[in-house]
């Protein structure tokens, strides 16, 4: 099996090279392909490329793994992704694992982080996708997330075509985590996007720790009680049936629809757990 392993820190985290160098331990065919900078933050975004102005990239160098063939992209994750799959760096790789990023990603605003757009990138363009994310923690503890990842390879891999799971891993020790968990997304992070200044010219936003009761089976409360978790995510989906049931197709276009909340289910996470 071949993996492609990206990330959004860039090519020079510490994230990234021991999630490298654990997934080609485990016996896979590994390679990299990352951002020459730091692009946390970017989603699935993949930037505009014409064929007059070709992406550039150069050799780079896993530490420890002199043996896997490695890539700086000036580009996203996505972009790094979506040439993977087109066969930029080689075969198209199986399966595209994104990380370890340098924070969690939970909950809804999952959908801005560059570590998960590179693993839907790779579901959009008829792969599979793993985003590996870890608690911040002084020092961090990429071990533990390594070792996490290397267990839901093999699941994934087995799994429905498609597939994109997000793994998040509290700052533990292996050997302390209480267990992995299937986890909803939390309505929030662990931290929450705010403005603290703003002027005419100009605003000032950080991420502001968050102290609000969380629902028992989200992602974030379960990092929090010290589970790794998994959610099953799905990129891009259209909805063609209303809460009420209704197909869409015969709905006047007037007429606003509801998002799917926390409480339905998809198949995926019964399929992959078997």
């Amino acid at each position: 099996m071949r993996i492609l392993v990206t990330n959004d820190d860039g090519i020079d985290s510490p994230g990234l090279h021991v999630l490298a160098s654990a997934i080609a331990s485990a016996g896979y065919d590994t390679v990299v392909a990352a951002p020459d900078c730091d692009q946390s933050g970017t989603g699935a975004a993949i930037g505009i490329f014409r064929p007059e102005a070709p992406v550039e990239m150069q050799r780079a160098a896993i530490p420890g793994s002199p043996t896997i063939d490695a890539w700086a992209v000036t580009g996203t994750p996505a972009l790094c992704a979506l040439a993977a799959r087109l066969g930029g760096f080689g075969p198209p790789p199986d399966l595209i694992v994104s990380g370890i990023n340098t924070g969690l990603n939970t909950g809804r605003v999952v959908l801005h982080s560059g570590t998960a757009g590179a693993a839907l990138t790779a579901q959009s363009f008829g792969g599979k996708g793993l985003a590996v994310s870890v608690e911040a923690s002084n020092p961090f503890r990429f071990d533990t997330a390594a070792r996490c990842a290397v267990d839901v390879i093999p699941m994934l891999l087995k799994g429905p075509k498609y597939s994109a799971l997000n793994l998040n891993v509290p700052a533990l020790a292996h050997n302390e985590l209480k267990g992995m968990r299937w986890a909803r997304l939390a309505p929030f992070g662990a931290a929450r996007s705010a403005i603290v200044d703003r002027g005419d010219d100009h605003l000032y936003l950080e991420l502001q720790l968050t102290n609000r009761a969380l629902p028992p089976t989200s992602d974030t409360k379960l990092c929090n009680d010290g589970y790794a978790t998994l959610t099953a995510l799905v990129g891009l989906a259209e909805i063609w049936t209303g809460a009420d049931g209704h197909d869409l197709a015969n709905t006047p276009v007037d007429l606003a629809h509801e998002m799917p909340d926390s409480t339905h289910t998809t198949n995926i996470h019964t399929r992959l757990h078997a």
